[in-house]
Formats: C-alpha cells, structure tokens, sequence
C-alpha cells in the first residue's frame, strides 16, 4: 500500500514537469473575409490548454501556444473544422 501511495504521489509531483507550452502554426486556406480570423480565434481560445492565438487573414495562418499536456495539435485541427475551418499544421517550436 506505501509503494501505491509513493508512486501516486511521485507521478502528481512530476505530471507538471513532463508538460510543456510549445507554438505551432496552422495552415487556414478557406480564411477570406474579415470575420473568418475572429471565428477561427474563437475556436482556438476555447480548447483547454491555449494560451495565445494569433490569426493573421493576409497569410491564411493561426499561430497558436498551447500546453501540451492539455491539448493536442489534433483537438486544434478539430476545433478549426469544426467552426468551418479546416487547417493543417505548418510550423512547431517547442
């Protein structure tokens, strides 16, 4: 029961540890008006995890900074598709 509890307690202290807050950017081709980056910022802002998002109309591109731990670059696709923007991942910096 002690190594249960060793093990427990090891793995909450080292959890925050493993994360990390890492950039990418996203392709966002069908961007087109001035409302599309405000949409796209919107779905983006709303994952758990992101801490910053940058749209940028003129290049078709969402920069986006996010805890690894609690995202993925898959739910940051999915979040664009599912506003009705599809995007694929461009660029990642850790």
């Amino acid at each position: 029961m002690k190594k249960i509890i060793v093990l427990v307690t090891l793995a909450v202290l080292v959890s925050p540890l493993m994360a990390a807050t890492q950039t990418i950017t996203l392709s966002v081709p069908d961007m087109n008006c001035a409302v599309c980056p405000i949409t796209v910022k919107k779905a983006l802002s709303k994952v758990s995890g992101v801490s910053k998002t940058d749209v940028n109309l003129d290049r078709r591109q969402a920069k986006v900074t996010f805890d690894d731990a609690k995202t993925s670059v898959d739910q940051l696709t999915r979040a664009t598709m599912d506003a009705g923007y599809p995007s694929t991942l461009l660029e990642s910096t850790e």
